[in-house]
């Protein structure tokens, strides 16, 4: 029997509150800043179970998916990377824009994921989506090897954030972009459980991201409950 989604969320919010003092400690130490409990029920995941909860009337990410693909304007040939790709909503609409002679690479954390959407993509007859099984410091990408990155809703779940900045830097060909979307955090329009659950709102998902070497170029106005901003690296 599936859980309501309602009680995955309680679940996700419990998991968030569940690192310890020693856990905080060592986070200061080596530089992560997320209890690995954020991310843990991920890594043996029902991929049916999540595939219901994403792709749902209701949830703004799926129901302006058309809208989202249409801002990014991707073009055939190009190689993209979908990180955190979850259940694939994403990477199979990229693979369908980018074509044969293009490339999409499926990164999630969680192998059930990646072997679901792998199995999709067979379905679907997509070849050019592959899929690839990261973990919390890495893409497990090329550098040099992608002409997008892009994040939904997954930003707040890097445990190491610096690092994955970093890895998605070299994985960007020259004239590269990142995209990120996430959760806006504004009492006036975040729900309670967001507040709780999401790390770092728009504000500070800039600061952090062009520390890392990048420079906002693009914030494309057309979610309410999300905001979509689009990045360059510099000297890349």
């Amino acid at each position: 029997m599936r859980w309501p989604i309602l009680t995955a969320l309680a679940l996700v919010t419990s998991m968030l509150g569940a690192a310890t003092a020693a856990e905080q400690g060592k986070v200061e130490e080596t530089g992560r800043v997320l209890s690995p409990s954020i991310n843990g029920y991920y890594l043996d995941a029902d991929p049916e179970f999540w595939r219901e909860t994403f792709e749902r009337d209701g949830r703004e990410l799926y129901d302006q998916r058309r809208t989202i693909l249409k801002a990014l304007a991707l073009k055939p040939g190009q190689a993209v990377a979908d990180v955190g790709a979850g259940s694939g909503l994403f990477s199979l609409l990229f693979a369908q824009s980018v074509g044969p002679t293009g490339r999409v690479y499926a990164v999630d954390i969680s192998e059930p994921f990646t072997r679901a959407i792998a199995e999709r993509a067979a379905q679907a007859g997509l070849d050019q989506l592959v899929t690839v099984t990261n973990d919390q410091h890495s893409l497990g990408l090329a550098d040099d090897s992608v002409d997008l990155i892009f994040t939904a809703d997954t930003y707040h779940h890097f445990e190491f954030p610096q690092a994955m900045l970093e890895a998605m830097r070299r994985a960007l060909r020259p004239g590269g972009s990142l995209v990120i979307i996430d959760f806006r955090t504004d009492p006036r329009i975040a729900s309670a459980w967001v507040q709780g659950h999401v790390r770092a709102g728009r504000e500070q998902v800039i600061a952090e991201v062009e520390s890392a070497g990048f420079q906002l170029e693009q914030e494309f106005d057309l979610l309410k409950r999300n905001f979509f901003l689009r990045f360059r690296a510099l000297n890349h």
